[in-house]
């Protein structure tokens, strides 16, 4: 079976893994380790600290050392942080702004051989990203409706 790669970078689809699985424990009241991260979203250890850190800076998710230490979203969060807000924390605003083919100048005015052909699928995710919470996506990984790793 081919493999059907997605829009976001690895680092980003890393980032929402990780993300829904802190938000799905901080649901219960659980305060989460990077290994547990690890292993729940199948994202590799190192590549997954380097992110934590983008997440944490951005204000997505919380960091604690110590021993009670770990990663949570406070549960009052979790309504506002969107998964738009994700995907700016770790690309940017390429995904939203940037042309599809990768090219410096691309506009209306001045398009790429694609920008006419994606603009209404770009702007359909940007739409869905933005409305979407981490607290929705959260509740189906709780409540196993939904899956992080196969």
């Amino acid at each position: 079976m081919e493999k059907i790669y997605w829009m976001f970078s690895k680092a980003c689809e890393y980032g929402i893994r990780a993300t829904l699985y802190i938000a799905s424990q901080s649901l219960k009241e659980k305060r989460v380790k990077i290994g547990d991260i690890v292993q729940n979203t199948g994202s590799p250890e190192a590549f997954t600290g380097k992110i934590l850190g983008l997440l944490s800076k951005n204000g997505i998710v919380e960091s604690y050392t110590g021993p009670n230490g770990g990663f949570e979203i406070k549960r009052e969060n979790l309504h506002y942080i969107t998964m738009a807000d994700i995907v700016r924390a770790i690309d940017g605003n390429a995904f939203f702004e940037g042309c599809a083919l990768g090219l410096d100048q691309c506009d209306e005015k001045r398009p790429c051989p694609m920008h006419h052909s994606v603009e209404e699928i770009r702007r359909t995710m940007r739409d869905v990203l933005k409305e979407t919470t981490a607290y929705e996506l959260a509740v189906g990984i709780k409540n196993k409706e939904t899956l992080l790793k196969r």
